[in-house]
């Protein structure tokens, strides 16, 4: 079956940020479907798809109600004939549906974030809940079951279609030496936490976890994003032996080398998440992990299998897993390997796309 998708989403940041998703159409392009990509022009991404042969058009709504987008819109599906259109974010969205008004193309939407979408809330229905989008693929689970919620919403309308990775992308990633860097001792024992303040991220648990470690261990945690030494976080450590082994290191750019040069990534979320591109990118790397059992690490974090799990929100639980690996080198290796394959074989590119595929198929045969 021949297939004309046209994808319009926002693909400028950085290039490893929006890797996942890029890659994901190359690769449908490269299973046949005729795919043109409406993105920003200057996007770092717009090379990589031009080398890959996928159509570029250099534009994207900068607001939600843009009639002069909805317009460009109009004009190029009429003129392309698309089968599907795919809009990743709410200005497409919005513009999006108002421009396919009367046309046969197939309209998909893409949830990320598994919250803010409420069937109470007229807002929705200019987006995920317009019953004019016929498939909203979500990231993960969590999307999922927020959005089964909304009694307004036909289930089979949903459906999770991760973005997947290739272990490809992290092969030549030289690990930071940590210690080096920030000033550590060389029997340091170093977790890392990746997030910015944000109160999902649940860092305050993590650093109530420090009151259950050994006073004199040599443990180490780089929290690395932006204002995460907040007054409250900062609190949590004040006068305990780990004030000052609780590194704030800010936002850094070589996050991806830190990582590879930790003992043992840490993600202590509380909700929210949707499938959280740190923990994926930490295993992808071989590291050992520890994750909450939230929804949005489900299928991805698995007890014993892809990482150490446990229960959110509770700080104890979260300390006995970090001390367990520091405890066990054998089980770091074990799991870091476990955790690598893992994202290797369910987490990758060529399932993303077979799924993608699939469901732009179904829809077009309903039509």
């Amino acid at each position: 079956m021949s297939l004309k998708v046209l994808v319009i989403s926002n693909y400028d940041d950085n290039y490893n940020a929006v890797r996942p998703e890029g890659e994901l159409f190359i690769g449908l392009k490269e299973a046949g479907v005729e795919v043109e990509v409406m993105t920003y022009g200057h996007a770092p991404f717009v090379k990589r798809f031009e080398e890959a042969g996928v159509k570029v058009i250099p534009f994207h709504p900068d607001k939600k109600f843009d009639k002069a987008a909805v317009a460009k819109i109009r004009q190029v599906l009429t003129e392309g004939k698309h089968d599907v259109m795919h809009l990743f974010n709410n200005p497409a969205i919005v513009n999006g549906i108002r421009a396919a008004k009367g046309l046969p193309v197939k309209v998909v939407a893409y949830r990320g974030y598994a919250g803010n979408i409420h069937w109470w809330n007229p807002l929705s229905y200019l987006t995920f809940l317009n019953p004019r989008i016929d498939k909203i693929t979500c990231l993960a689970d969590s999307v999922y079951e927020q959005l089964s919620a909304q009694w307004t919403l036909p289930k089979d309308k949903l459906i999770i279609v991760n973005k997947g990775h290739q272990l490809k992308w992290y092969e030549g990633i030289e690990p930071l030496d940590v210690r080096k860097e920030f000033d550590l001792p060389e029997d340091a024992f170093v977790f890392t936490t990746v997030a910015n303040n944000r109160r999902m991220k649940g860092v305050p648990y993590l650093l109530e976890a420090t009151k259950y470690f050994p006073a004199d261990a040599p443990l180490y945690i780089l929290l690395i994003g932006r204002d995460m030494d907040t007054p409250q976080n900062l609190k949590i450590i004040k006068g305990t032996p780990f004030e000052n082994k609780v590194i704030f290191t800010g936002f850094r750019k070589d996050v991806m080398n830190i990582v590879a040069g930790n003992d043992v990534s840490v993600l202590p979320s509380i909700f929210g998440e949707a499938i959280p591109k740190s923990l994926i990118e930490s295993m992808a790397l071989g590291r050992p992990c520890v994750a909450t059992s939230i929804s949005g690490n489900k299928g991805l974090a698995i007890d014993g299998q892809s990482a150490l799990v446990v229960t959110p929100r509770q700080s104890k639980p979260l300390a006995e897993a970090m001390l367990r690996y520091w405890r066990d080198p054998a089980l770091r290796t074990e799991m870091g390997k476990k955790a690598r394959a893992h994202i290797g074989d369910y987490f990758n590119t060529a399932r993303s796309v077979r799924e993608m595929k699939q469901v732009y198929e179904d829809l077009v045969k309903k039509s």
